[in-house]
């Protein structure tokens, strides 16, 4: 999939979760397995490269480099030896631990699929897997819980903790220098700022100036979204970060037509329906809300289903000063309309209001989501520390709650105040309910 990618710059292939199977001939007889591949379609993802210099188009080849990087990464975070799959005799099964970074289905609470392997660790390769709680809990390392570190063990047996950049030393020395590469082609100021920035963030696992600068990029035609990001994967303590990576081209006309709501995220925040000690802190307005088309995923945001919206940088002290940066994929977003969104209303929908389904409700909705994710309180009201580390491993799970309701409450209110235009409370209702049981 990787080199058609690299032989076509403008195309990604891509799976999706679909509530559809193909349609075989009856005679024919599908594994199990099989079945479960064909539960993902392939799109073709395309988008417009015409524009671009040939410095930008050059930063692309670049950026895919980088990108096999940050999925190899992602490999050692999630499984250990990809390699490993290759054992696997079935065709079908290889394929389906390709799609899902080892041996356990992702949008199957993690169950195995391969005979031989068992549940998968929680904390999957971020810690020993016999580690306990208790030998954690008195390990006296200030940095054991950092986003940017691993647990490992010693000679000895005992536990030490691990920087990113030791662990992960070979691999990140080969980014250091297609970074390098990247630099000298980058002809946008903002963009070459932060790629200086993120060449640095690799190498000291200290990211809060790279993403200062990711926030100032404003003008790029290019986005390179690369490092270790999310914390999904981290299903024990919810505080390891796993690499990524997104290219994305930007969208122009969407963008400028999303551009007034950033001014109004202030507002928004004042008008949450909440006591006001729940909305006391003002978001950043240099929050950015714009439209792009992505060719490539790699590593956490490429494992099962795809992502179709981006809301960073997470760093709690970025979103504070500067806010985040609120980033649409549109053809991705199109694709799972189509594919999953559109199936699915057409089986639970009264058919009046099939009507009322449509891409430009998703994308409303999916926008908000996003701009819900920069609302509310970053840090506890007792004085306690940020919301996230309060929450622990249960921060992701109501996190997202929070942004789905919220970004259907801000759908809605801002139909009211004919703010949004271009479709009904009613259009925003009935896709919201469709598209919650597409993702949840």
């Amino acid at each position: 999939m990787k080199k058609i990618i690299y032989v076509c710059l403008a195309v990604a292939l891509i799976g999706f979760a679909s509530c559809q199977k193909k349609e075989t001939p009856k005679e024919e007889t599908k594994s199990p397995m099989q079945e479960k591949v064909d539960e993902f379609a392939s799109v073709r993802l395309t988008t417009d490269l015409s524009h671009l210099s040939q410095n930008e188009k050059e930063l692309i080849k670049t950026f895919l480099e980088i990108g096999q990087i940050m999925d190899d990464l992602f490999w050692k975070q999630a499984y250990g030896n990809k390699t490993d799959m290759d054992t696997i005799s079935d065709k079908a099964a290889r394929e389906f631990a390709m799609i899902n970074y080892g041996p356990w289905e992702r949008l199957n609470n993690m169950k195995p699929f391969v005979a031989g392997f068992g549940e998968k660790p929680l904390g999957a390769n971020f810690y020993p897997v016999d580690m306990t709680d208790e030998e954690y809990n008195t390990l006296k390392d200030k940095n054991k819980d950092n986003l940017y570190t691993v647990i490992r063990r010693d000679k000895d047996g005992k536990l030490v903790v691990k920087w990113y950049r030791e662990e992960y030393k070979e691999e990140l020395q080969k980014v250091d220098k297609l970074l390098e590469k990247a630099i000298t082609l980058a002809e946008d100021e903002g963009l070459k700022k932060y790629l200086v920035e993120r060449k640095k963030a690799f190498q000291t696992d200290d990211y809060f100036a790279s993403d200062m600068a990711w926030m100032d990029m404003k003008k790029s035609k290019l986005d390179f979204v690369c490092g270790p990001i999310e914390n999904y994967e981290d299903r024990r303590f919810g505080s390891k970060a796993a690499y990524e990576a997104f290219i994305l081209v930007k969208d122009e006309k969407w963008s400028n037509d999303l551009a007034k709501f950033t001014s109004m995220l202030p507002q928004l925040q004042k008008e949450l329906p909440v006591e006001a000690k729940f909305k006391k802190e003002i978001p950043g307005t240099d929050s950015d809300l714009n439209v792009y088309d992505v060719i490539f995923y790699g590593g956490d945001c490429n494992s099962g289903s795809k992502t179709i919206a981006i809301n960073l940088p997470n760093d709690e002290r970025v979103q504070l000063k500067k806010g985040a940066r609120r980033l649409q994929l549109k053809n991705a977003m199109k694709a799972k309309f189509d594919k999953i969104l559109m199936p699915i209303a057409e089986q639970i929908m009264v058919k009046d209001q099939l009507k009322n389904i449509k891409f430009d409700a998703f994308f409303s909705n999916v926008t908000f989501h996003e701009v819900s994710h920069g609302l509310g309180i970053k840090n506890t009201i007792n004085g306690k520390g940020s919301v996230r580390k309060a929450l622990g491993n249960q921060y992701s799970g109501w996190e997202e709650a929070k942004a789905d309701i919220l970004g259907l409450y801000m759908v809605t209110s801002l139909i009211e105040k004919k703010q949004i235009t271009n479709i009904t409370q009613e259009d925003a209702l009935a896709t919201f309910i469709a598209g919650i049981l597409r993702s949840v």
